[in-house]
């Protein structure tokens, strides 16, 4: 099978084909290093991270760079309002920004490379663009012209003339043309700067990512990501500057971008106050919860992060941690299970007709969603074979084996189902007792007391306390081996 992945700039879905399949690369636009991050930020890192270990699950090697953007005028600003280096900004928030990549559980990038670093690649970059007459410099700043590109636009689908009347773009005297954009802006008084042949100053935007591309992975990359709202001007001007400076290249072999994140409906804004740090949603809810609603809507959807998707999420969860958690329970019984045993589990579930299905659906850029109908399917098959309290076989433990492996492999794709499922669980309740103010052990002492109620055939009291528990909405399991409980999921 092979992968097919949507182009921005085609505007389709193309068979994926490497300049080198034994080298694949990979360059994923960062965040601005001057603040905590949202949990939009985040629904990249997740989903290229899928997207990395899909494509070394198909031999493919790859190298993936995500950079930090360490100059900008945030992070200049920041640093003046609070009396401090640039690099005293940037450097705490790279981080914070570590701190939280790692909170979610993901594979390490292979690089990060900061604007800082490739100071000397920008400015040889600015010069080759100035030497092929596409860029221009007046009084210390430098352009790029970009009537001299001659499908600008290619990759959001505008043309110049739309550009100029429908986007805010800086006036100034010393540029030959509105659209014209800055390569490298000289210092204001006063203000952070860095040397160049053109004077103080720092780079735009835009050129730092290309000539880091340059620099790292020889000025072409197979799959260049980021999200949605960097198609236009960043990316646009990347592709251009990039063209420009290396006509006999291909600066990127397929563009990808995930779509924006709402919540309730609503887009993240300031004016709305609606912006969560991811830091803030990670105290309220487990990593796996927030990789779960990333990954459960296609990347190129836009995704909801309302109270309703968060129910449903947890819900989801649940759902699949529950039953790796029931047919861990048959693990861990001694019953010997032979080769022979796990082939006839294998063809019960039909676990070949699912691997196929997840195969498909990945290779159809990346259809997450198709993945978990996949998932539920087969839980739904588990949960008709294996029950609580039932006597292990080497049949039901066999099935228990080859579903828990099945979910894992899956799940390590996306960074999803490592953890210990009744502990995730026990975890789980937990959240959801806090936000209902109950403690565990309140709930244990009432389901306790019903127990002995039974026991005791004080079949009044123990309608009594059920009926507490549903009100608290707590179900109870009763087994031979007692009585269990968990929060309505």
């Amino acid at each position: 099978m092979s992968l097919k992945i949507y182009n921005t700039l085609t505007k389709i879905k193309e068979e994926f084909k490497p300049r080198d399949p034994k080298k694949v690369t990979l360059y994923v636009c960062g965040p601005t290093v001057y603040n905590f991050l949202h949990v939009g930020n985040f629904r990249g890192p997740v989903f290229f991270n899928l997207v990395r270990q899909w494509l070394e699950k198909k031999g493919f090697p790859v190298t993936y760079a995500l950079n930090f953007t360490d100059i900008d005028d945030k992070i200049l600003a920041r640093a003046d309002a609070e009396k401090v280096t640039v690099s005293e900004i940037s450097e705490k928030y790279i981080a914070e920004y570590k701190t939280d990549f790692e909170s979610l559980g993901l594979r390490v990038h292979d690089l990060n490379p900061k604007v800082t670093e490739y100071l000397e690649s920008i400015e040889k970059m600015i010069q080759v663009l100035i030497e092929n007459k596409k860029a221009y410099e007046v009084s210390g700043d430098v352009y790029f012209q970009v009537d001299q590109s001659k499908d600008y636009g290619k990759l959001s689908g505008r043309n110049v003339e739309d550009l100029i009347a429908g986007t805010r773009i800086e006036i100034q005297e010393s540029k030959k043309a509105p659209a014209d954009f800055a390569l490298w802006k000289k210092a204001k008084p006063n203000e952070a700067s860095w040397p160049s042949q053109w004077g103080k100053g720092r780079p735009g935007w835009h050129i730092e990512c290309s000539a880091m591309i340059e620099k790292i992975f020889d000025g072409t990359v197979d799959i260049h990501g980021g999200g949605l709202d960097l198609v236009f001007p960043h990316h646009e001007n990347e592709l251009a500057q990039s063209e420009a400076a290396q006509p006999n290249k291909k600066f990127v072999g397929t563009w990808m971008h995930v779509n924006m994140l709402n919540f309730g409906g609503q887009k993240m804004s300031k004016s709305v106050g609606n912006i969560v740090s991811l830091r803030e949603f990670a105290s309220l809810y487990p990593s796996e919860l927030y990789k779960w609603l990333i990954l459960s809507s296609h990347y190129r959807s836009v995704l909801d992060f309302g109270d309703q998707s968060i129910e449903r999420a947890i819900s989801s969860l649940a759902r699949i941690y529950s039953s790796l958690a029931l047919a861990t329970r048959f693990l861990s019984e001694s019953v010997v299970v032979t080769d022979l045993d796990l082939k006839l589990a294998k063809q019960d579930l039909n676990l070949s007709g699912a691997t196929l299905k997840v195969d498909q659906s990945l290779d159809d850029d990346f259809n997450t969603p198709e993945v978990w109908a996949q998932v539920f399917d087969l839980v739904r098959t588990l949960n008709t074979r294996l029950k609580y309290g039932a006597k292990v076989t080497v049949q039901t433990k066999a099935l228990a084996q080859v579903f828990v492996n099945w979910v894992k492999d899956v799940g390590l794709l996306m960074s999803l189902f490592q953890q210990p499922p009744a502990q995730f669980l026990i975890d789980l309740d937990d959240l959801l007792l806090k936000k209902k103010d109950l403690l565990r052990a309140d709930v244990d002492q009432i389901v306790k007391d019903r127990a002995q109620a039974r026991s005791s055939k004080d079949f009044a009291k123990s309608d009594e306390l059920r009926k507490k528990l549903e009100t608290l909405e707590i179900s109870v399991m009763d087994l031979p081996t007692g009585s269990y409980w968990e929060v309505k999921k």
